[in-house]
């Protein structure tokens, strides 16, 4: 495997990690923002596991497991 590519990967899963649970905190705040905050952090965590799939892919054309 790519080294930098698996860093990357490595960074990507852990801000997806890190989103999912400022999400889940968020859910059971009793703030005003909280229905807007809730939709911007899940907005954010796809983009977010859109790059984490696009970083496997990468790294599966670079090993040659992928086409």
């Amino acid at each position: 495997m790519n080294t930098p590519l698996s860093i990357l990967l490595y960074v990507a899963m852990a801000a997806v990690f890190i989103i999912l649970v400022l999400g889940l905190i968020n859910l059971f705040s009793k703030s005003d923002k909280q229905p807007s905050r809730s939709n911007k952090l899940m907005r954010l965590r796809v983009l977010a596991q859109f790059i984490a799939i696009l970083i496997l892919i990468a790294i599966g054309f670079s090993s040659g497991a992928i086409g």
